[in-house]
């Protein structure tokens, strides 16, 4: 691991040493859980824009899959 040096205002670093999981695991591991959430979070972020982007805002599955529905074989029963 590699030491950084973070700075926060004091009524957020007072906060966050309130904290029980602070005292608990530190300040750096509940931080580095921190920023792994943030990542994750705005990895999601990037998934749905690119969802968003390839298939529109409005598209509905109604409206997807216009032009397939004569073009599947279902199984007789």
């Amino acid at each position: 691991m590699k030491a950084i040096q973070v700075t926060f205002d004091e009524a957020l670093l007072e906060r966050l040493d309130r904290d029980p999981a602070v005292r608990e695991q530190g300040r750096s591991a509940v931080l580095r859980e921190a920023a792994a959430a943030y990542l994750v979070r705005k990895e999601a972020e990037v998934i749905a824009d690119r969802y968003r982007a390839g298939y529109g805002e409005g598209a509905t599955l109604d409206t997807e899959l216009d032009g397939w529905t004569g073009e599947g074989v279902w199984p007789q029963d």
